[in-house]
């Protein structure tokens, strides 16, 4: 899958099938070997302050207390375009992993979810608002959590400035209560790497959502 206008799809492959295996192994062992050839921004992923400044932490330095058992919250903004700082008024932000709920998933697979005129983002308002707040991460269920037409990317320069990890291409938020739940996005520790994919997923009292971005539609 692609998931930003302009980056190449993974290429997913064997690097040893199961047939060349036999004659590597003893009769009626095999095994498979796979090989993903891919950007870091494929899927699901997460930005590390490393993918705005060089001198941010990258996938190795990120602490797992921003990252696992995150209590977490939904702001609901739906309906918006440019989300104003207004929708997390009152929302006790510091240390949760703060998940913005769009809707925007429901256009996965369509030209529609990478329309830049239209992907719900933060303004620059809201992103500098939220980063003097603290929260653990920001996740959003869109195409990018800044509007990606044009060159500028506020809430990217303002979050990853404060050291606060951005998951984007969310998706299933609508299943999640407002508060109440605990997140987990967790990238492997690679150094000099900005960006990953991760298993986006919620534990909550009325049981688990999934929210990353399923490989289909069904």
């Amino acid at each position: 899958m692609a998931t930003h206008p302009g980056l190449p799809a993974p290429e997913i492959s064997d690097h040893i099938g199961r047939e060349e295996s036999r004659s590597r192994y003893a009769p009626g062992t095999e095994f498979q070997i796979g090989r993903i050839a891919m950007v870091g921004n494929t899927g699901t992923y997460l930005d590390s302050p490393f993918h705005r400044y060089a001198g941010g932490a990258d996938l190795a330095e990120l602490p797992l207390a921003r990252l696992a058992d995150v209590p977490g919250v939904v702001v609901r903004a739906a309906g918006r375009t440019a989300i104003p700082p207004e929708a997390f008024a009152g929302v006790e932000l510091r240390g949760k992993a703060v998940l913005f709920h769009t809707g925007w998933d429901r256009h996965w697979g369509t030209p529609a979810y990478l329309d830049g005129a239209a992907n719900p983002h933060l303004g620059a308002e809201a992103a500098a608002r939220l980063a003097e707040a603290e929260p653990a991460l920001v996740g959003i269920d869109s195409v990018n959590i800044d509007r990606i037409q044009g060159g500028e990317r506020p809430a990217h320069s303002a979050l990853l400035a404060a050291g606060i990890p951005i998951v984007e291409h969310l998706t299933g938020l609508g299943a999640l209560p407002d508060a109440g739940f605990r997140f987990f996005a967790v990238p492997p520790k690679v150094r000099g790497f900005g960006t990953f994919p991760v298993r986006a997923f919620a534990l909550f009292s009325g049981g688990r959502s999934s929210a990353g971005i399923p490989p289909r539609r069904v």
